[in-house]
């Protein structure tokens, strides 16, 4: 950590000149990068402070300690950016907590501006207090996301409904501003404005976790999440990137460097910056060199002796991805086998693109590979992998393969090999699954049992004498009494076909087995089953 350690007075001299030049906003997004450990290189030259801040690249900070407007940094920006507060906040490491310094600042510039609003009926002008300018086509995307931050700073979050009411502010307000823009920066800047969402609602869920509103919380998070997922899974696949490329190179270097930011944070929120990350790079799959820079610095990152279990398996599938990409699937599934957790969601990517494409022997090989972790599954991720598994098997020249897949999890393939057996017409099939889970024709839906009848009434014979069985065997009236429904119906399958000696036969020993069982004797009675 920092060594360097100034003057008290100086340090309250940078203070002093944080609040004097700084908005609430723009000292948060200061602390952000302190906070993500992005300042390096902390050096006293004489008056100046000198300082490294690394963002999407390294930019130079230096800051006078004896005339603070006499600041300045190698970014980009116009005015006061957030590389000087950032520094501010790693110098005063040695006075306290920076954490304490951040709740001081944001308080006393709050109070200012409310006072100053007060005067003057709006915000100040101050030339180099710089408010945030709003979007422009000359302006790369961090500027944006600055604009984006200062138009809702302070947003917070009192109920379920307020998540989704900022995903829609946020869209109507920070959309309309660059609907006069090109197409091709137009589309990005609309990924931006998605990007921006997910990072405040990350924001929102994480501030949340400790409220007693949390599930409340949640719950809008996981939706807007999904919002945000669905709108980029659509944005992407139609990114320009070609003109992008040619014409704005630094904004789509910027988001690369963004997306990969966030995704490495390994956060455990809704948000699926992972499967955004692979999205982008399908579509910057031709960029070689930028790959290979990726690569190793997916590599640097899991080589570090402090990597968590979570961020192993994320820069893992982050990296098969890279494989994905150029077609060695098998690769990418060597290298995967070293996942602690094989979650099927984070797969489903390419099984929708491989459908789309209709490439289905990857997509087969994919679905084989995912089956030894369908037991774990969650119920709505199972219900995708079968999903895919029946679209598969319409390319194929059998579906023996499915059907082995479905009987090999069951019971949880229950419900779609049931389904499956009946839309392909296998009767016998289906009426033996239902004998091994022991379903009781009262359970079956009434459709599904006509189909059986319509084919072969003899089928549906073993199912009901087995219901009957099982009903006498419980010993009370209630179930004695459905029994005997069941075999009004059983009787009506051997009207059907033709063998009422059969049936005789199969009363006359059903009466004889249970005849010490009284009550059941009466229901038969009662039925006219026995004379």
């Amino acid at each position: 950590m920092l060594r360097l350690q100034i003057p008290k007075n100086r340090m309250n001299y940078l203070i002093d000149g944080l609040q004097a030049h700084y908005d609430a906003a723009q000292v948060e997004n200061g602390w952000d990068l302190f906070h993500k450990g992005k300042i390096s290189g902390v050096e006293l030259y004489g008056v100046e402070i000198h300082a490294l801040v690394r963002e999407s690249r390294a930019y130079d900070v230096i800051i006078d300690l004896e005339d603070f407007k006499k600041s300045e940094c190698s970014c980009p920006d116009e005015g006061w950016c957030a590389h000087i507060p950032a520094t501010v906040f790693a110098l005063y490491v040695p006075y306290g907590r920076p954490e304490l310094l951040l709740q001081h600042l944001k308080k006393e510039l709050l109070v200012k501006a409310k006072q100053q609003q007060a005067r003057t009926g709006g915000p100040r002008g101050d030339k180099k207090q710089d408010q945030v300018v709003a979007p422009a086509e000359n302006k790369p995307p961090s500027s944006w996301h600055r604009y984006f931050d200062q138009q809702f700073y302070g947003f917070s979050v009192t109920h379920q409904s307020s998540i989704e009411a900022f995903y829609q502010t946020a869209q109507e307000t920070l959309g309309k501003l660059a609907e006069q823009w090109p197409d091709p920066l137009l589309q990005l800047y609309r990924l931006h404005v998605v990007l921006f969402i997910m990072r405040k609602t990350e924001q929102f869920f994480l501030d949340s976790k400790s409220s007693y509103l949390s599930h409340y919380h949640e719950s809008g998070c996981k939706a807007v999440a999904k919002l945000c997922l669905d709108q980029s899974l659509e944005l992407l696949p139609e990114l320009p990137i070609e003109q992008l490329l040619k014409q704005y190179n630094g904004y789509v270097k910027e988001t690369a460097a963004m997306l990969s930011e966030h995704m490495l944070q390994s956060k455990d929120t809704p948000l699926d910056w992972l499967t955004v990350y692979r999205q982008f790079w399908w579509r910057a799959a031709e960029q070689k060199t930028w790959i290979q820079e990726e690569l190793k610095h997916l590599r640097t990152e899991a080589e570090k002796s402090n990597v968590t279990p979570r961020k192993k398996d994320i820069l893992l599938l982050a990296m098969a991805h890279f494989a994905v990409i150029r077609g060695d699937d098998q690769a990418a599934m060597l290298q995967l086998q070293e996942l602690k957790v094989r979650e099927p969601r984070d797969f489903f990517l390419y099984l929708y693109r491989f459908e789309r494409m209709g490439e289905w022997e990857r997509m087969l090989s994919l679905l084989r590979w995912l089956t030894p972790a369908m037991q774990r599954a969650g119920q709505d991720d199972f219900g995708v992998y079968c999903g895919y598994w029946t679209e598969a098997m319409q390319h194929q020249s059998s579906d023996e393969e499915w059907v082995a897949v479905m009987e090999t999890l069951l019971p949880r393939t229950y419900y779609y090999y049931t389904a499956y057996l009946l839309q392909t017409s296998r009767f016998k099939h289906w009426v033996d699954l239902q004998i091994s889970n022991r379903i009781s024709p009262a359970n079956l839906y009434a459709a599904e049992l006509k189909a059986v009848e319509a084919h072969d009434p003899a089928l549906l014979l073993p199912l009901y004498t087995q219901a009957v069985e099982r009903c006498i065997v419980e010993k009370n009236r209630t179930s004695y009494a459905t029994a005997v429904k069941l075999l009004k119906k059983l009787n009506g399958f051997y009207k059907q076909i033709g063998a009422p000696q059969r049936w005789d036969e199969y009363m006359a020993g059903l009466s004889a087995k249970y005849s010490r069982l009284r009550a059941f004797q009466e229901e038969l009675k009662k039925g006219k089953w026995l004379p």
